[in-house]
Protein backbone atom coordinates (compact mmCIF):
# COMPACT_ATOMS: atom_id res chain seq x y z
CA UNK A 1 0.00 0.00 0.00
CA UNK A 2 1.66 3.59 -1.37
CA UNK A 3 0.68 6.56 0.98
CA UNK A 4 3.37 9.00 -0.23
CA UNK A 5 6.14 9.06 -2.94
CA UNK A 6 9.52 10.65 -3.40
CA UNK A 7 9.87 12.83 -6.03
CA UNK A 8 10.87 11.67 -8.82
CA UNK A 9 11.12 12.93 -12.40
CA UNK A 10 8.87 10.92 -15.43
CA UNK A 11 12.35 9.73 -16.90
CA UNK A 12 12.61 7.28 -13.65
CA UNK A 13 9.25 5.86 -13.94
CA UNK A 14 10.32 3.77 -16.83
CA UNK A 15 8.57 5.77 -19.83
CA UNK A 16 10.53 5.27 -23.33
CA UNK A 17 12.04 8.21 -24.78
CA UNK A 18 8.89 9.39 -27.03
CA UNK A 19 6.97 9.05 -24.24
CA UNK A 20 8.95 11.79 -22.19
CA UNK A 21 9.36 13.95 -25.38
CA UNK A 22 5.92 14.08 -25.63
CA UNK A 23 5.67 14.79 -21.94
CA UNK A 24 8.14 17.84 -22.12
CA UNK A 25 6.11 19.49 -25.27
CA UNK A 26 3.34 19.50 -23.07
CA UNK A 27 5.08 20.55 -20.03
CA UNK A 28 4.83 17.95 -18.24
CA UNK A 29 7.62 17.98 -15.68
CA UNK A 30 7.14 16.21 -12.80
CA UNK A 31 4.86 13.20 -12.01
CA UNK A 32 1.87 13.46 -9.57
CA UNK A 33 1.95 10.57 -6.20
CA UNK A 34 -0.31 8.52 -8.03
CA UNK A 35 1.66 8.71 -11.28
CA UNK A 36 4.92 7.74 -9.35
CA UNK A 37 2.99 4.41 -8.02
CA UNK A 38 0.72 3.37 -11.16
CA UNK A 39 3.03 3.65 -13.62
CA UNK A 40 5.83 0.74 -12.96
CA UNK A 41 3.27 -1.42 -11.79
CA UNK A 42 1.16 -1.47 -14.83
CA UNK A 43 4.26 -0.95 -16.83
CA UNK A 44 5.20 -4.25 -14.99
CA UNK A 45 2.06 -5.69 -16.30
CA UNK A 46 0.39 -5.81 -12.59
CA UNK A 47 -3.18 -5.20 -12.01
CA UNK A 48 -3.86 -1.84 -9.89
CA UNK A 49 -6.33 -0.99 -7.42
CA UNK A 50 -5.85 2.75 -7.09
CA UNK A 51 -7.68 4.85 -4.41
CA UNK A 52 -7.70 8.61 -5.66
CA UNK A 53 -9.59 11.51 -6.18
CA UNK A 54 -10.71 13.00 -9.25
CA UNK A 55 -8.04 15.30 -9.92
CA UNK A 56 -4.97 13.17 -8.70
CA UNK A 57 -3.67 12.66 -12.58
CA UNK A 58 -5.49 8.98 -13.07
CA UNK A 59 -5.79 9.42 -16.63
CA UNK A 60 -1.87 9.90 -17.15
CA UNK A 61 -0.94 7.13 -14.78
CA UNK A 62 -3.47 4.80 -16.69
CA UNK A 63 -2.40 6.10 -20.17
CA UNK A 64 1.32 6.60 -20.48
CA UNK A 65 1.39 2.75 -19.31
CA UNK A 66 -1.40 1.76 -22.14
CA UNK A 67 0.34 4.28 -24.92
CA UNK A 68 4.12 2.75 -23.57
CA UNK A 69 2.64 -0.76 -24.52
CA UNK A 70 0.80 0.15 -28.05
CA UNK A 71 4.49 2.12 -29.00
CA UNK A 72 6.18 -0.96 -28.04
CA UNK A 73 3.93 -3.55 -29.42
CA UNK A 74 1.32 -2.17 -32.14
CA UNK A 75 -1.54 -3.43 -32.32
CA UNK A 76 -1.73 -5.55 -35.91
CA UNK A 77 -5.76 -6.04 -35.89
CA UNK A 78 -9.15 -4.06 -35.90
CA UNK A 79 -10.05 -4.85 -32.47
CA UNK A 80 -8.87 -2.39 -29.60
CA UNK A 81 -6.13 -4.31 -27.11
CA UNK A 82 -7.06 -1.26 -24.55
CA UNK A 83 -10.53 -0.39 -22.83
CA UNK A 84 -11.65 2.31 -20.15
CA UNK A 85 -14.81 2.60 -18.60
CA UNK A 86 -16.27 6.04 -17.19
CA UNK A 87 -19.20 7.48 -15.98
CA UNK A 88 -20.36 10.05 -18.20
CA UNK A 89 -19.77 10.50 -21.85
CA UNK A 90 -17.72 14.04 -20.55
CA UNK A 91 -15.04 11.99 -18.84
CA UNK A 92 -15.26 9.36 -21.52
CA UNK A 93 -14.17 12.42 -24.15
CA UNK A 94 -11.84 13.96 -21.46
CA UNK A 95 -9.82 10.58 -21.03
CA UNK A 96 -9.65 9.80 -25.13
CA UNK A 97 -8.21 13.43 -25.55
CA UNK A 98 -5.86 12.99 -23.03
CA UNK A 99 -4.78 9.34 -25.01
CA UNK A 100 -4.60 11.81 -27.98
CA UNK A 101 -2.34 14.11 -26.31
CA UNK A 102 -0.27 11.36 -24.59
CA UNK A 103 -0.09 9.16 -27.98
CA UNK A 104 1.30 12.17 -30.32
CA UNK A 105 1.90 10.83 -34.01
CA UNK A 106 2.07 7.59 -32.75
CA UNK A 107 -1.32 6.52 -32.71
CA UNK A 108 -3.24 8.45 -35.91
CA UNK A 109 -7.29 8.13 -35.61
CA UNK A 110 -6.58 4.93 -33.32
CA UNK A 111 -8.56 6.26 -29.98
CA UNK A 112 -12.27 6.28 -29.82
CA UNK A 113 -14.52 7.16 -27.46
CA UNK A 114 -18.52 6.07 -27.16
CA UNK A 115 -21.55 6.98 -24.84
CA UNK A 116 -25.06 7.14 -24.90
CA UNK A 117 -27.01 10.27 -26.95
CA UNK A 118 -24.76 9.67 -29.62
CA UNK A 119 -25.70 8.35 -32.77
CA UNK A 120 -24.64 4.17 -33.53
CA UNK A 121 -23.45 4.70 -37.05
CA UNK A 122 -20.40 7.04 -36.80
CA UNK A 123 -19.04 4.78 -33.50
CA UNK A 124 -19.75 1.65 -35.34
CA UNK A 125 -18.30 2.68 -38.55
CA UNK A 126 -15.28 3.74 -36.65
CA UNK A 127 -14.84 0.58 -34.82
CA UNK A 128 -15.10 -1.64 -38.58
CA UNK A 129 -11.90 0.67 -39.35
CA UNK A 130 -9.73 -0.33 -36.57
CA UNK A 131 -9.15 1.14 -33.33
CA UNK A 132 -6.54 0.76 -30.67
CA UNK A 133 -8.58 2.19 -27.42
CA UNK A 134 -11.87 2.45 -26.52
CA UNK A 135 -13.34 4.79 -23.84
CA UNK A 136 -16.75 4.23 -23.14
CA UNK A 137 -19.26 4.90 -20.41
CA UNK A 138 -20.82 1.23 -19.51
CA UNK A 139 -24.30 0.87 -21.34
CA UNK A 140 -22.82 2.10 -24.67
CA UNK A 141 -20.02 -0.42 -24.64
CA UNK A 142 -22.24 -3.28 -23.46
CA UNK A 143 -24.55 -2.70 -26.07
CA UNK A 144 -21.76 -2.64 -28.54
CA UNK A 145 -20.75 -5.69 -27.51
CA UNK A 146 -23.87 -7.33 -27.18
CA UNK A 147 -24.60 -6.31 -30.76
CA UNK A 148 -21.35 -7.64 -32.23
CA UNK A 149 -19.83 -4.61 -32.96
CA UNK A 150 -17.02 -4.36 -30.22
CA UNK A 151 -14.87 -7.52 -30.17
CA UNK A 152 -12.98 -7.35 -26.73
CA UNK A 153 -11.02 -10.74 -27.39
CA UNK A 154 -7.82 -9.19 -28.14
CA UNK A 155 -8.11 -7.03 -25.02
CA UNK A 156 -4.53 -6.49 -22.70
CA UNK A 157 -5.48 -4.15 -20.50
CA UNK A 158 -9.26 -2.89 -18.63
CA UNK A 159 -9.19 0.27 -16.72
CA UNK A 160 -12.33 1.34 -14.95
CA UNK A 161 -11.90 4.76 -14.11
CA UNK A 162 -13.85 6.72 -11.44
CA UNK A 163 -15.64 3.52 -9.83
CA UNK A 164 -17.31 4.63 -7.28
CA UNK A 165 -19.18 7.61 -9.47
CA UNK A 166 -20.51 4.26 -11.44
CA UNK A 167 -22.07 2.45 -8.75
CA UNK A 168 -23.45 6.06 -7.64
CA UNK A 169 -25.07 6.24 -11.22
CA UNK A 170 -26.37 2.67 -11.31
CA UNK A 171 -23.71 1.50 -13.61
CA UNK A 172 -22.79 -1.49 -11.55
CA UNK A 173 -24.89 -4.19 -13.70
CA UNK A 174 -23.45 -3.00 -16.83
CA UNK A 175 -19.86 -2.68 -15.49
CA UNK A 176 -19.54 -6.39 -14.14
CA UNK A 177 -21.28 -7.57 -17.53
CA UNK A 178 -18.19 -5.91 -19.38
CA UNK A 179 -16.38 -7.28 -17.00
CA UNK A 180 -17.19 -10.80 -17.45
CA UNK A 181 -16.96 -10.91 -21.26
CA UNK A 182 -13.59 -9.76 -21.38
CA UNK A 183 -10.34 -12.16 -21.76
CA UNK A 184 -8.94 -14.21 -18.70
CA UNK A 185 -5.90 -13.08 -18.90
CA UNK A 186 -6.13 -9.27 -19.54
CA UNK A 187 -4.42 -6.57 -16.91
CA UNK A 188 -6.83 -4.47 -14.91
CA UNK A 189 -6.70 -1.19 -12.74
CA UNK A 190 -9.79 0.22 -11.19
CA UNK A 191 -9.24 3.57 -9.92
CA UNK A 192 -12.04 5.10 -7.51
CA UNK A 193 -11.98 7.72 -4.76
CA UNK A 194 -13.73 5.60 -2.14
CA UNK A 195 -14.32 1.85 -1.74
CA UNK A 196 -17.60 1.09 -0.81
CA UNK A 197 -18.90 -2.56 -0.21
CA UNK A 198 -19.48 -3.40 -4.07
CA UNK A 199 -16.38 -2.11 -5.54
CA UNK A 200 -14.73 -4.14 -3.42
CA UNK A 201 -15.92 -7.12 -4.26
CA UNK A 202 -15.48 -6.51 -7.94
CA UNK A 203 -11.72 -5.87 -7.22
CA UNK A 204 -11.61 -9.36 -5.12
CA UNK A 205 -12.98 -11.37 -7.58
CA UNK A 206 -11.87 -9.81 -10.94
CA UNK A 207 -8.33 -8.74 -10.13
CA UNK A 208 -5.50 -10.69 -9.81
CA UNK A 209 -2.91 -10.06 -7.13
CA UNK A 210 -2.94 -5.85 -7.08
CA UNK A 211 -0.67 -3.40 -6.56
CA UNK A 212 -3.05 -1.08 -3.93
CA UNK A 213 -2.15 2.75 -4.28
CA UNK A 214 -3.76 4.68 -1.85
CA UNK A 215 -3.46 8.70 -2.06
CA UNK A 216 -3.33 11.44 0.41
CA UNK A 217 -3.77 14.27 -1.39
CA UNK A 218 -1.32 17.10 -0.38
CA UNK A 219 -2.06 20.25 -2.72
CA UNK A 220 -2.53 23.68 -1.09
CA UNK A 221 -2.51 27.11 -2.72
CA UNK A 222 -0.96 30.80 -1.22
CA UNK A 223 -2.37 32.20 1.97
CA UNK A 224 -1.65 35.17 -0.01
CA UNK A 225 -4.28 34.21 -2.56
CA UNK A 226 -7.89 35.47 -1.72
CA UNK A 227 -10.09 33.02 -4.00
CA UNK A 228 -13.82 33.57 -4.94
CA UNK A 229 -16.05 31.95 -7.05
CA UNK A 230 -18.97 33.28 -9.53
CA UNK A 231 -22.12 31.33 -10.20
CA UNK A 232 -22.80 31.95 -14.27
CA UNK A 233 -24.49 30.34 -16.94
CA UNK A 234 -22.52 29.83 -20.02
CA UNK A 235 -24.10 32.06 -21.86
CA UNK A 236 -23.41 34.95 -19.42
CA UNK A 237 -19.70 34.65 -19.19
CA UNK A 238 -18.48 36.65 -21.52
CA UNK A 239 -20.37 40.05 -20.21
CA UNK A 240 -19.61 38.94 -16.56
CA UNK A 241 -15.87 39.10 -17.46
CA UNK A 242 -16.05 42.12 -19.07
CA UNK A 243 -17.77 43.60 -15.61
CA UNK A 244 -15.40 41.92 -13.33
CA UNK A 245 -12.58 43.59 -15.52
CA UNK A 246 -14.37 46.53 -14.83
CA UNK A 247 -15.28 46.87 -11.14
CA UNK A 248 -12.09 44.80 -9.98
CA UNK A 249 -9.13 47.53 -8.89
CA UNK A 250 -7.31 45.45 -11.38
CA UNK A 251 -3.04 45.48 -12.96
CA UNK A 252 -2.43 42.56 -14.84
CA UNK A 253 -4.63 39.81 -15.32
CA UNK A 254 -4.61 36.65 -16.49
CA UNK A 255 -7.74 34.84 -17.89
CA UNK A 256 -7.59 30.97 -18.20
CA UNK A 257 -9.78 29.29 -21.02
CA UNK A 258 -9.80 25.70 -22.55
CA UNK A 259 -8.69 25.94 -25.61
CA UNK A 260 -6.59 27.96 -28.53
CA UNK A 261 -9.62 29.24 -30.37
CA UNK A 262 -10.94 30.44 -27.04
CA UNK A 263 -7.86 32.54 -26.61
CA UNK A 264 -8.65 34.53 -28.98
CA UNK A 265 -12.28 34.51 -29.00
CA UNK A 266 -11.84 35.85 -25.66
CA UNK A 267 -9.06 38.48 -26.26
CA UNK A 268 -10.80 39.83 -29.09
CA UNK A 269 -14.38 40.02 -27.40
CA UNK A 270 -12.04 42.44 -24.39
CA UNK A 271 -10.30 44.27 -26.78
CA UNK A 272 -13.82 45.04 -28.69
CA UNK A 273 -14.75 46.39 -24.91
CA UNK A 274 -11.59 48.73 -24.65
CA UNK A 275 -9.20 46.68 -22.95
CA UNK A 276 -5.56 45.97 -23.55
CA UNK A 277 -5.70 42.55 -24.11
CA UNK A 278 -4.04 39.71 -25.81
CA UNK A 279 -4.03 35.87 -26.37
CA UNK A 280 -1.11 33.26 -25.39
CA UNK A 281 -1.58 29.94 -26.66
CA UNK A 282 0.63 27.33 -28.26
CA UNK A 283 0.28 28.46 -31.67
CA UNK A 284 2.94 31.33 -30.68
CA UNK A 285 6.00 30.92 -30.99
CA UNK A 286 8.64 30.71 -28.35
CA UNK A 287 9.64 34.68 -29.63
CA UNK A 288 6.05 35.97 -30.34
CA UNK A 289 5.49 34.46 -26.20
CA UNK A 290 8.30 36.26 -24.96
CA UNK A 291 6.94 39.43 -27.06
CA UNK A 292 3.57 39.35 -25.12
CA UNK A 293 5.07 38.55 -21.93
CA UNK A 294 7.18 41.03 -22.09
CA UNK A 295 4.31 43.95 -22.41
CA UNK A 296 2.31 42.40 -19.97
CA UNK A 297 5.28 43.04 -17.51
CA UNK A 298 6.01 46.62 -19.11
CA UNK A 299 2.33 47.71 -18.78
CA UNK A 300 1.71 47.79 -22.22
CA UNK A 301 -1.04 45.23 -22.18
CA UNK A 302 -3.57 44.69 -18.78
CA UNK A 303 -4.55 41.16 -19.76
CA UNK A 304 -3.39 38.58 -21.58
CA UNK A 305 -6.20 35.26 -22.11
CA UNK A 306 -3.92 32.17 -21.85
CA UNK A 307 -4.37 28.35 -21.90
CA UNK A 308 -2.75 26.43 -18.95
CA UNK A 309 0.00 25.02 -21.17
CA UNK A 310 0.74 28.29 -22.59
CA UNK A 311 0.83 29.64 -19.59
CA UNK A 312 3.18 27.19 -17.79
CA UNK A 313 6.14 29.20 -16.18
CA UNK A 314 5.18 32.36 -16.72
CA UNK A 315 6.47 34.66 -13.49
CA UNK A 316 5.27 38.31 -14.20
CA UNK A 317 5.32 40.04 -10.56
CA UNK A 318 1.89 42.58 -11.27
CA UNK A 319 -0.56 39.83 -12.26
CA UNK A 320 -2.60 41.26 -9.44
CA UNK A 321 -5.95 38.73 -10.71
CA UNK A 322 -6.16 35.11 -12.32
CA UNK A 323 -9.61 34.57 -13.78
CA UNK A 324 -10.76 31.60 -14.59
CA UNK A 325 -13.30 31.79 -17.51
CA UNK A 326 -13.11 28.13 -18.35
CA UNK A 327 -13.32 25.32 -15.17
CA UNK A 328 -9.70 23.32 -15.09
CA UNK A 329 -9.60 20.02 -15.57
CA UNK A 330 -8.42 19.31 -12.12
CA UNK A 331 -7.28 20.75 -8.66
CA UNK A 332 -3.99 20.39 -9.89
CA UNK A 333 -4.46 22.76 -12.77
CA UNK A 334 -6.17 25.21 -10.52
CA UNK A 335 -3.35 25.28 -8.53
CA UNK A 336 -1.17 26.08 -11.38
CA UNK A 337 -3.22 28.35 -12.60
CA UNK A 338 -3.71 30.63 -9.39
CA UNK A 339 0.16 30.54 -8.40
CA UNK A 340 0.09 33.32 -11.41
CA UNK A 341 -0.83 35.76 -8.78
CA UNK A 342 0.26 36.51 -5.22
CA UNK A 343 4.06 36.70 -6.13
CA UNK A 344 6.74 38.49 -4.44
CA UNK A 345 4.71 38.50 -1.23
CA UNK A 346 1.95 40.29 -2.64
CA UNK A 347 -1.69 39.37 -2.07
CA UNK A 348 -3.60 37.81 -5.26
CA UNK A 349 -6.66 37.50 -6.68
CA UNK A 350 -8.14 34.67 -8.08
CA UNK A 351 -11.80 34.34 -9.58
CA UNK A 352 -13.53 31.28 -11.10
CA UNK A 353 -16.70 31.14 -13.21
CA UNK A 354 -18.71 28.08 -12.20
CA UNK A 355 -21.47 26.85 -14.46
CA UNK A 356 -24.15 24.82 -12.53
CA UNK A 357 -22.95 21.83 -13.84
CA UNK A 358 -19.12 21.98 -12.40
CA UNK A 359 -20.32 22.81 -8.99
CA UNK A 360 -19.38 19.16 -8.12
CA UNK A 361 -15.35 20.22 -9.53
CA UNK A 362 -15.85 23.10 -6.98
CA UNK A 363 -16.04 20.92 -4.55
CA UNK A 364 -13.53 18.32 -5.45
CA UNK A 365 -10.97 21.81 -5.97
CA UNK A 366 -12.11 22.71 -1.78
CA UNK A 367 -11.36 19.28 -0.74
CA UNK A 368 -8.21 18.82 -2.89
CA UNK A 369 -6.61 22.11 -1.94
CA UNK A 370 -7.78 22.29 1.54
CA UNK A 371 -9.52 26.11 0.85
CA UNK A 372 -12.63 27.75 0.71
CA UNK A 373 -13.49 29.35 -2.92
CA UNK A 374 -16.12 32.13 -1.38
CA UNK A 375 -19.33 32.93 -3.05
CA UNK A 376 -18.85 36.32 -5.06
CA UNK A 377 -21.92 37.89 -6.43
CA UNK A 378 -21.42 38.73 -10.03
CA UNK A 379 -21.17 42.59 -10.53
CA UNK A 380 -24.45 44.73 -10.33
CA UNK A 381 -25.86 47.51 -12.86
CA UNK A 382 -25.38 49.84 -9.90
CA UNK A 383 -21.36 48.81 -9.67
CA UNK A 384 -20.84 48.80 -13.11
CA UNK A 385 -22.44 52.39 -13.75
CA UNK A 386 -20.13 53.87 -10.82
CA UNK A 387 -17.53 52.15 -11.65
CA UNK A 388 -18.05 53.86 -15.17
CA UNK A 389 -18.88 57.18 -14.29
CA UNK A 390 -15.11 57.00 -11.44
CA UNK A 391 -13.01 55.59 -14.73
CA UNK A 392 -14.52 58.55 -16.93
CA UNK A 393 -13.83 61.34 -13.97
CA UNK A 394 -10.10 59.94 -13.29
CA UNK A 395 -9.25 59.99 -16.99
CA UNK A 396 -10.50 63.58 -17.52
CA UNK A 397 -8.93 64.76 -14.67
CA UNK A 398 -5.45 63.00 -15.60
CA UNK A 399 -6.16 65.16 -19.39
CA UNK A 400 -6.45 68.58 -17.51
CA UNK A 401 -3.08 68.40 -15.63
CA UNK A 402 -1.78 68.81 -19.06
CA UNK A 403 -1.20 71.52 -21.29
CA UNK A 404 -4.14 72.10 -23.06
CA UNK A 405 -3.86 75.62 -24.88
CA UNK A 406 -4.86 74.63 -28.64
CA UNK A 407 -7.75 72.45 -27.33
CA UNK A 408 -9.28 75.43 -25.58
CA UNK A 409 -8.63 77.69 -28.63
CA UNK A 410 -11.24 74.76 -29.99
CA UNK A 411 -13.71 74.72 -27.03
CA UNK A 412 -13.88 79.24 -27.52
CA UNK A 413 -14.66 78.34 -31.82
CA UNK A 414 -17.15 76.17 -31.21
CA UNK A 415 -18.92 78.23 -28.28
CA UNK A 416 -18.82 81.10 -30.27
CA UNK A 417 -20.65 79.92 -33.53
CA UNK A 418 -22.96 77.29 -31.87
CA UNK A 419 -24.03 79.54 -29.39
CA UNK A 420 -24.60 76.08 -26.87
CA UNK A 421 -23.62 76.63 -23.20
CA UNK A 422 -20.86 74.80 -21.50
CA UNK A 423 -23.33 71.92 -20.54
CA UNK A 424 -24.54 71.61 -23.75
CA UNK A 425 -21.00 71.22 -25.45
CA UNK A 426 -19.58 68.70 -22.43
CA UNK A 427 -22.75 66.89 -23.42
CA UNK A 428 -22.29 66.71 -27.13
CA UNK A 429 -18.39 65.69 -26.57
CA UNK A 430 -19.37 62.95 -24.32
CA UNK A 431 -21.53 61.24 -26.83
CA UNK A 432 -19.03 61.49 -29.05
CA UNK A 433 -16.37 60.41 -26.56
CA UNK A 434 -18.37 57.33 -26.56
CA UNK A 435 -19.44 56.81 -30.11
CA UNK A 436 -22.78 57.39 -29.21
CA UNK A 437 -23.24 54.92 -26.74
CA UNK A 438 -25.27 54.65 -23.19
CA UNK A 439 -22.26 55.26 -21.29
CA UNK A 440 -24.21 53.41 -18.60
CA UNK A 441 -26.51 50.16 -18.02
CA UNK A 442 -30.16 50.14 -17.13
CA UNK A 443 -31.84 47.93 -14.95
CA UNK A 444 -32.83 45.54 -18.10
CA UNK A 445 -29.25 44.76 -18.06
CA UNK A 446 -29.00 42.96 -14.65
CA UNK A 447 -27.32 39.59 -15.32
CA UNK A 448 -29.64 37.38 -13.44
CA UNK A 449 -27.71 35.10 -11.05
CA UNK A 450 -27.53 31.50 -10.90
CA UNK A 451 -29.72 30.12 -7.95
CA UNK A 452 -27.46 29.01 -5.06
CA UNK A 453 -29.13 25.39 -4.50
CA UNK A 454 -27.06 24.69 -1.14
CA UNK A 455 -23.35 24.24 -0.56
CA UNK A 456 -23.04 21.92 -3.97
CA UNK A 457 -26.31 22.00 -5.57
CA UNK A 458 -25.83 18.82 -7.40
CA UNK A 459 -25.88 16.68 -4.72
CA UNK A 460 -27.90 18.24 -1.81
CA UNK A 461 -31.46 18.85 -4.25
CA UNK A 462 -31.80 15.66 -5.34
CA UNK A 463 -34.43 14.33 -3.11
CA UNK A 464 -33.95 10.85 -2.41
CA UNK A 465 -30.73 10.58 -4.52
CA UNK A 466 -28.28 9.42 -1.62
CA UNK A 467 -26.49 6.23 -3.52
CA UNK A 468 -26.67 2.43 -3.73
CA UNK A 469 -28.98 0.77 -0.88
CA UNK A 470 -29.94 4.19 0.44
CA UNK A 471 -33.50 4.40 2.49
CA UNK A 472 -36.22 5.94 -0.02
CA UNK A 473 -38.38 8.28 1.48
CA UNK A 474 -41.48 9.03 -0.96
CA UNK A 475 -42.28 12.63 -0.72
CA UNK A 476 -46.20 12.66 -0.84
CA UNK A 477 -46.19 16.41 -1.27
CA UNK A 478 -45.52 17.86 -4.69
CA UNK A 479 -42.33 20.06 -4.62
CA UNK A 480 -41.59 23.65 -5.38
CA UNK A 481 -40.72 24.39 -8.87
CA UNK A 482 -38.04 24.44 -10.76
CA UNK A 483 -35.20 26.64 -10.07
CA UNK A 484 -34.00 29.22 -12.82
CA UNK A 485 -32.32 27.66 -15.66
CA UNK A 486 -34.48 24.04 -15.15
CA UNK A 487 -37.64 22.91 -16.07
CA UNK A 488 -39.50 20.10 -14.23
CA UNK A 489 -40.13 16.79 -16.17
CA UNK A 490 -42.40 13.98 -15.08
CA UNK A 491 -41.47 9.94 -15.94
CA UNK A 492 -43.88 7.27 -15.39
CA UNK A 493 -41.42 5.31 -13.30
CA UNK A 494 -41.33 5.06 -9.35
CA UNK A 495 -40.61 3.17 -6.56
CA UNK A 496 -43.36 0.70 -7.40
CA UNK A 497 -40.75 -0.14 -10.68
CA UNK A 498 -37.96 -0.46 -8.24
CA UNK A 499 -36.27 3.07 -9.51
CA UNK A 500 -33.47 4.57 -7.83
CA UNK A 501 -32.70 7.80 -8.63
CA UNK A 502 -29.07 6.52 -9.99
CA UNK A 503 -31.10 4.66 -12.47
CA UNK A 504 -32.68 7.99 -13.64
CA UNK A 505 -29.76 9.78 -13.53
CA UNK A 506 -27.76 6.60 -15.47
CA UNK A 507 -30.35 5.98 -18.25
CA UNK A 508 -30.77 10.08 -18.66
CA UNK A 509 -26.76 10.89 -18.92
CA UNK A 510 -26.19 7.79 -21.39
CA UNK A 511 -29.03 7.53 -23.83
CA UNK A 512 -29.78 11.44 -24.04
CA UNK A 513 -26.38 12.43 -24.03
CA UNK A 514 -27.13 14.47 -20.76
CA UNK A 515 -24.13 15.60 -18.15
CA UNK A 516 -25.24 14.14 -15.04
CA UNK A 517 -24.09 16.68 -13.40
CA UNK A 518 -26.52 18.99 -15.03
CA UNK A 519 -29.49 16.56 -13.65
CA UNK A 520 -31.41 18.53 -11.00
CA UNK A 521 -33.56 17.64 -7.89
CA UNK A 522 -35.10 14.30 -8.15
CA UNK A 523 -38.37 13.29 -6.42
CA UNK A 524 -39.28 9.41 -6.19
CA UNK A 525 -43.32 8.94 -6.11
CA UNK A 526 -45.22 5.46 -6.03
CA UNK A 527 -46.10 5.41 -9.70
CA UNK A 528 -43.55 8.17 -11.19
CA UNK A 529 -41.09 10.02 -10.68
CA UNK A 530 -40.53 14.13 -10.87
CA UNK A 531 -36.66 15.44 -11.72
CA UNK A 532 -35.11 18.62 -12.71
CA UNK A 533 -33.59 19.16 -15.85
CA UNK A 534 -31.66 22.15 -18.13
CA UNK A 535 -34.37 24.08 -19.96
CA UNK A 536 -34.41 24.22 -23.96
CA UNK A 537 -34.03 20.31 -24.03
CA UNK A 538 -34.07 19.88 -28.09
CA UNK A 539 -36.39 17.83 -29.42
CA UNK A 540 -34.89 15.12 -30.55
CA UNK A 541 -33.58 14.61 -27.20
CA UNK A 542 -36.75 14.64 -25.76
CA UNK A 543 -38.18 12.44 -28.28
CA UNK A 544 -35.98 9.87 -27.27
CA UNK A 545 -35.87 9.76 -24.12
CA UNK A 546 -39.91 9.36 -24.59
CA UNK A 547 -38.95 5.60 -25.30
CA UNK A 548 -35.75 5.48 -23.15
CA UNK A 549 -36.68 1.72 -20.88
CA UNK A 550 -35.27 1.63 -17.06
CA UNK A 551 -36.70 -1.20 -15.18
CA UNK A 552 -38.78 -2.34 -17.23
CA UNK A 553 -40.87 0.54 -17.52
CA UNK A 554 -40.72 3.52 -20.34
CA UNK A 555 -39.68 6.25 -19.61
CA UNK A 556 -42.52 8.46 -21.41
CA UNK A 557 -41.27 11.51 -20.40
CA UNK A 558 -43.16 15.11 -20.50
CA UNK A 559 -42.72 18.67 -19.06
CA UNK A 560 -44.47 18.76 -15.44
CA UNK A 561 -47.97 20.67 -15.72
CA UNK A 562 -48.80 19.85 -11.83
CA UNK A 563 -51.58 17.12 -12.91
CA UNK A 564 -50.84 13.94 -13.79
CA UNK A 565 -51.51 13.05 -17.15
CA UNK A 566 -53.34 10.21 -19.03
CA UNK A 567 -51.87 6.55 -18.43
CA UNK A 568 -49.21 5.96 -20.73
CA UNK A 569 -49.47 2.26 -21.96
CA UNK A 570 -46.58 -0.11 -21.15
CA UNK A 571 -45.42 -2.38 -23.80
CA UNK A 572 -42.70 -3.85 -23.22
CA UNK A 573 -39.69 -3.28 -26.13
CA UNK A 574 -39.39 -6.06 -28.57
CA UNK A 575 -35.76 -6.76 -27.61
CA UNK A 576 -34.96 -7.24 -23.70
CA UNK A 577 -33.24 -4.15 -22.89
CA UNK A 578 -29.45 -5.35 -21.80
CA UNK A 579 -28.70 -5.83 -17.85
CA UNK A 580 -30.97 -8.14 -15.30
CA UNK A 581 -33.03 -10.61 -16.79
CA UNK A 582 -36.45 -9.55 -16.98
CA UNK A 583 -39.01 -11.46 -14.29
CA UNK A 584 -41.37 -14.32 -15.89
CA UNK A 585 -45.01 -13.98 -14.64
CA UNK A 586 -46.62 -16.60 -12.64
CA UNK A 587 -46.69 -19.40 -14.14
CA UNK A 588 -43.41 -19.36 -16.00
CA UNK A 589 -44.64 -18.25 -19.31
CA UNK A 590 -44.68 -14.88 -20.62
CA UNK A 591 -47.71 -13.16 -21.70
CA UNK A 592 -48.64 -12.48 -25.39
CA UNK A 593 -49.48 -9.12 -26.30
CA UNK A 594 -52.70 -7.63 -26.29
CA UNK A 595 -54.55 -7.27 -29.62
CA UNK A 596 -54.72 -3.46 -30.64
Amino acid sequence: MTDTQTALGFDALGLPDAVLQILSGLGYETPSAIQQAAIPALLAQRDVLGMAQTGTGKTAAFALPIVTRLIAEPNTQRNPVALVMAPTRELAQQVAQAFGSYAGKALPRRILSVYGGSPYGAQIRALKDGVDVVVGTPGRLMDLMRKGHLDVSGLRTLVLDEADEMLRMGFIDDVEWVLSHTPDERQIALFSATMPREIKRIADRYLNQPEEVSIKVATTTAATIDQRHILVHRNQKPELLARVLEVEPTDGVMVFVRTKIATEEVADLLRSRGFAAESLSGDLSQEQRDKTVQRLKAGKIDVVVATDVAARGLDVTRISHVINYDMPSDPEAYTHRIGRTGRAGRSGQAILFVQPRERRMLGIIEKVTRGKVELMEAPTVAQVNAARQNALQTRIERQLGKDLNAQRAVLDALRANSELDDADLALGLLAELTAGQPLVLDEAQELHAVQNRGPRGDKHDRGSKGGQGGERRPRRERPAGAEAGMERYRVEVGHNHGIKPGNLVGAISNEAGVDAKLIGRIDLFDDYSLLDLPEGMPKPIFKHLKTVWVCGQKLAISKDTGAAPADTEQTPPSKPRPGKPRKKPAGGKRKKPRAK
